[in-house]
């Protein structure tokens, strides 16, 4: 699980510099091999949101993360 932290620090901590975002390990705590990481951006237009969190996704797939994203899901919640 130490590994397991460092690597998720390191991605944490890189999404909120650069992004400006919430970032959050929120499931398999206990998982060593498995992660999932909520991350949340507030914003006036959907379509800002949108851009913001792909971009986000963009960069941990295109970083050199020792990590393998198995899926994601952008959601828009109006308010």
């Amino acid at each position: 699980l130490k590994g397991k932290r460092q690597v998720l620090k390191s991605i944490t901590s890189r999404v909120r510099n650069k992004f400006n975002v919430s970032v959050a390990e929120v499931d398999n705590h206990d998982r060593w091999q498995l992660a999932t990481i909520g991350i949340c951006c507030v914003s006036n237009e959907n379509r800002h949101a949108n851009e913001m969190l792909s971009k986000v996704v963009d960069f941990v797939i295109n970083s050199r993360f020792e990590v393998e994203i198995l899926d994601y899901e952008i959601e828009i919640l109006p308010v």
